[in-house]
């Protein structure tokens, strides 16, 4: 599918050739551009979800051991708003602990539940099993209430690419001045995307301290776990197979978690097949 992005990305555009980039790379470097959805509980868009709530599950699916994070309605999610094979309905949850321990395991995970499934409500507090009062006091600081979607675009926040086995990173492939696109895209994006948004679905990752693209973090975590018995394969060490479900930036909502954030991952060929337990999530957390 072709999206049209119109004059959106001109003060971008103007930006990058106003600091000596050329107008080829430039209009290369644009064909990366991808949609996306950014919500926010303000504004006047459409409500497509819920931060918190009350957690519905089919009965024979287990609590997931990661907070509730939210719900997508995805029959609400205007059509094109992104370029992810999603169904065009049912529920998505969101589960993830916003902290990074090391290990090498996922940090979140997704269910899907179709429209019209029998579901019943569930105990949020269950993954907390050893009632850690630091994590219940996490918990509560969850955001709470509607989310409403806005159209948005999302090109690279990161300008480098690492190959498996390399020490080094360099440019991203085809693109040797990534790192002033990524300069001149920071500084315009503020007036071109929906900046208060905590919660993206799909689009490019980012972090607060982002150099390499977060998706492939995702991907080498996945590999890791795979290659520990945590996880269940195959998994493509080729991010180009994998696609950003969703980000979010948990720090600007849980004091204490500054600097958090949750990217969720899914191979293309598991997205298609409504895999939804394959997906997989790994945090940035700079304490």
């Amino acid at each position: 599918m072709t999206f049209d992005f119109g004059n959106r990305m001109t003060p971008f555009r103007d930006k990058a050739i106003e600091r000596g980039i050329p107008s080829e790379d430039v209009d290369n470097w644009l064909t990366l551009t991808r949609p996306c959805a950014t919500l926010t509980q303000a504004g006047d868009g459409p409500v497509v979800g819920r931060f918190g709530g009350p957690l519905l599950l089919p009965a024979d699916v287990p609590v997931p051991a990661h907070p509730y994070v939210g719900s997508l309605d995805l029959a609400a999610l205007p059509a094109g708003i992104t370029d992810l094979d999603l169904p065009a309905d049912g529920q998505l949850l969101l589960f993830a602990f916003p902290e990074d321990e090391g290990d090498p395991v996922s940090m979140g995970s997704v269910v899907y539940v179709p429209i019209g499934a029998d579901v019943e409500e569930r105990d949020l507090n269950a993954w907390n099993e050893w009632d850690i009062d630091d994590y219940d006091t996490m918990f509560k600081e969850f955001p709470q209430g509607p989310l409403r979607a806005t159209a948005d675009v999302s090109l690279p926040n990161h300008h480098a690419f690492q190959p498996l086995g390399e020490r080094r990173a360099g440019p991203i492939p085809g693109h040797p001045r990534a790192e002033a696109l990524v300069d001149a895209w920071q500084d315009t994006r503020e007036g071109i995307i929906n900046a208060d948004a905590t919660l993206q679905i799909g689009g490019y990752a980012d972090e607060e301290a982002i150099y390499t693209d977060p998706l492939d973090a995702v991907v080498r975590r996945a590999k890791w776990a795979v290659e520990k018995g945590k996880w269940d394969g195959p998994v493509s060490e080729d991010v180009a197979d994998w696609v950003l479900l969703a980000d979010w930036y948990a720090g600007a909502d849980v004091s204490g978690w500054e600097s958090a954030t949750v990217h969720w991952g899914i191979q293309r060929d598991d997205l298609a097949a409504r895999r939804f337990d394959r997906a997989f999530a790994q945090v940035f957390y700079n304490p």
